[in-house]
């Protein structure tokens, strides 16, 4: 005689069995000859999943299911919109809407803390505000040899999983820690960016952008070579910095989502009322000023083209792309919460954002080996970017351009970007 176990626990041990072996028993009749004894032997067999070849792996279908197939509701190129005017107010207005993120205009209020005599040109170490609350550092380099009133270059600095410093990965100092010269070589051709443009004439500005440089994140007990960043502080040191932030951007991303607002609600800000301080130089043309930046510089220069019509020429470098194409296998090193506009990309794809800018003059640069980016996408992004230049009647200005290079901004680019700007601005 078979009797149960008397103790609760007992009996939900015995009956999960019992109907374990009923399912297993029912399928082996319903199958049949060696599938009745297999299915006595092994117990159910979970079906076998279908390989994606994603990095989120078995999610991605679904994930896939929810992107935007087609075109976006709020591209351009979509018939419904005939006035370029009422498309970028619709469009633009979605964009701010969900930066979440919007602080009152404020007095730049800007204090001029040293001042370097670098030869041809000045280095001035300054701060302004951006909100009534945030006040940022900043270089501003200004031409010798200039006219009373020059164009203005923002310069934006890239991400490069190096936070330790923000605007000297684009401005070279005589004392600097041998590492900057080497991520310079990397990904500028050794050159600094910044000092190139302001010998050819402009006055230059370039920030510190949020966690980077002067505005990382220092945690109570860091030790005094984070605070102070020697010029003698050692690699060691330096990429267990980097290491950290980079580690620690999930967790500054999830608690600024949790207090309300966007990571790239900041970034892009910052970016506007630079252009804002820029405007408060008499020594700048208020009706001469681009931008330019690689990496995360090129997303930076891109959205402040975007929301900045005061801009009148812009260079993206290495960030052009498709954001459904990227979901399988180009997030994880791409897309992290400095870039991620929550809800935007079932509004508008990333060169629609880009066309925000027209009639701004546009160049756009990425490397064909570029592995950040799914290439397919990133040619899409171009032809986008040309139709909807083109749909507006100004082809002329736009320019997208790909170089046999991984992710950089070597000497080449720079000459081509130089001479854009040269003739937009």
């Amino acid at each position: 005689m078979f009797r149960l176990a008397t103790s609760p626990r007992s009996r939900r041990v015995n009956r999960r069995n019992f109907l374990q072996a009923a399912t297993v028993a029912g399928l082996g009749s319903m199958l049949g000859g060696p599938f009745k004894a297999l299915a006595a032997e092994t117990g159910p067999v979970a079906p076998a999943l279908k390989p994606t070849g994603s990095d989120v792996g078995s999610l991605f279908p679904f994930i896939q299911s929810q992107a935007v197939t087609g075109e976006f509701p709020l591209s351009f190129l979509n018939p419904r919109f005939r006035s370029l005017r009422s498309w970028k107010k619709t469009a633009r207005g979605k964009l701010l809407d969900l930066l979440h993120y919007a602080p009152p205009p404020c007095d730049p209020a800007a204090e001029t803390v040293a001042r370097v005599d670098c030869g041809d040109y000045v280095r001035e170490e300054v701060r302004f505000n951006t909100t009534p609350e945030v006040r940022v550092p900043a270089f501003v380099l200004v031409p010798k040899n200039a006219p009373k009133r020059a164009p203005a270059i923002v310069a934006l600095h890239d991400h490069g999983g190096f936070y330790l410093w923000g605007k000297e990965k684009i401005v070279a100092l005589p004392e600097e820690n041998p590492a900057l010269a080497d991520f310079r070589r990397q990904y500028y051709g050794g050159r600094s960016i910044a000092i190139e443009l302001v010998r050819q004439g402009y006055v230059v500005v370039v920030i510190d952008m949020f966690y980077w440089g002067e505005r990382r994140m220092l945690l109570d007990n860091d030790a005094p070579d984070w605070r102070e960043r020697p010029a003698s502080l050692s690699r060691e040191r330096i990429q267990a910095f980097n290491a950290r932030a980079g580690q620690n951007e999930q967790l500054v991303g999830r608690t600024i989502y949790a207090a309300g607002f966007t990571w790239p609600g900041v970034i892009f800000w910052d970016d506007v009322r630079t252009v804002d301080y820029l405007l408060t130089r008499l020594d700048v043309d208020p009706r001469r000023i681009g931008c330019v930046g690689l990496s995360v510089g090129g997303l930076r220069s891109c959205h402040l083209a975007a929301l900045d019509e005061r801009i009148r020429a812009a260079v993206v470098v290495g960030w052009m792309a498709s954001f459904p194409a990227q979901l399988k296998q180009h997030v994880r090193n791409t897309i992290g919460h400095t870039k991620v506009v929550p809800g935007l990309y079932q509004h508008l794809d990333y060169p629609d954002v880009a066309s925000l800018a027209m009639p701004t003059p546009m160049l756009v640069i990425n490397g064909t080996q570029d592995g950040l980016f799914d290439l397919d996408g990133v040619k899409a992004s171009f032809a986008k970017l040309n139709a909807c230049y083109t749909k507006a009647g100004m082809a002329d200005h736009c320019r997208t351009q790909f170089y046999d290079t991984p992710h950089e901004f070597n000497a080449e680019m720079q000459a081509e970007a130089w001479a854009w700007l040269k003739r937009f601005v």
